[in-house]
């Protein structure tokens, strides 16, 4: 693990949340996203090196649709950069941690993804992500 590399955040508007966090922040939303494939828009806010990723759904069928109706607005997962993700992944299940993705998969900001089950991680969904080696991998479409 090399860093954090962003913070998600759940939200149901994302134009109002974007309004929220360019107040806090002091700055404007660097890009905006969409993943189809997890039913997801991303905005992201750059903090240093680290980011904040809010991520509304696009469908009530997404997990983030389902996360806030089951928990409400807030932090969904911590993301943390790494240098090999496959490597990552089988050093956590040496560990014994339980991944949510077998295999890495495409993510927002030219990303691939893996995700730890958070009832191993104290109730923290933590995120594995890593530079997408190659553009046909990464599917989101940027805004």
């Amino acid at each position: 693990m090399k860093r954090i590399e962003h913070i998600g955040i759940a939200v149901k508007d994302l134009e109002a949340a974007n309004k929220t966090y360019k107040a806090i922040l002091g700055a404007a939303h660097y890009k905006t996203e969409t993943v189809e494939s997890e039913g997801v828009s991303t905005s992201f806010f750059k903090i240093g090196e680290s980011k904040i990723e809010l991520l509304a759904a696009t469908n009530p069928e997404s997990p983030i649709s389902k996360f806030i109706e089951k928990r409400g607005e807030g932090i969904h997962h911590i993301a943390f950069y790494v240098d090999d993700i496959k490597a990552e992944i089988d050093r956590l299940k040496k560990e014994g941690f339980r991944l949510l993705n077998e295999q890495p998969k495409p993510g927002a900001d030219n990303k691939i993804v893996a995700f730890m089950h958070p009832k191993d991680a104290n109730g923290v969904l933590v995120e594995l992500c890593q530079e997408s080696p190659s553009p046909a991998l990464h599917k989101g479409k940027g805004a």
